[in-house]
């Protein structure tokens, strides 16, 4: 977006070089805003349907598009019957994690989309639903679309 700036992976780093200059522009998780939010300025984006404001609602509903994106997890198919790995991947799926997300700062999915991701896996599914997905696609129509 621009070509004076400082790549980094330290989004600590990142934070701090912005919040300290005037005209300063920086990408990194909403968690770092929302540590960081008296001294920071949110911006809207369009991503076609008009400007729209990071918020943990336009986050999870897919609608801050396209800087808002899911986490993924790739387990191979043979892996995923081994019962550690199972059993992991189950772990990291679980309702309960919800809470966790939410406390560190991050959005967590809506549930009637982590069902589909669960049933997805337990079906023994592999493989993107989002590979050739349609530009403006949302998370649950491609996990219902790849049943």
């Amino acid at each position: 977006s621009r070509g004076d700036y400082t790549a980094s992976e330290d989004d600590n780093l990142l934070v701090q070089g912005v919040s300290n200059d005037k005209g300063g522009l920086a990408f990194f998780g909403y968690a770092y805003y929302e540590e960081n939010k008296d001294k920071l300025k949110l911006l809207k984006i369009n991503g076609g349907s008009g400007c729209i404001a990071p918020s943990t609602a336009t986050i999870a509903d897919g609608s801050y598009k396209p800087l808002a994106r899911p986490e993924f997890i790739y387990v191979n198919k043979e892996a995923a019957t081994q019962p550690e790995v199972k059993a992991f991947v189950e772990y990291q799926l679980a309702a309960a994690n919800s809470k966790l997300i939410s406390e560190v700062g991050y959005v967590p999915m809506p549930e009637d989309i982590m069902m589909l991701v669960r049933k997805r896996f337990s079906d023994g599914k592999v493989g993107t639903v989002f590979s050739n997905a349609p530009k403006g696609s949302k998370v649950k129509q491609l996990l219902m679309k790849g049943k």
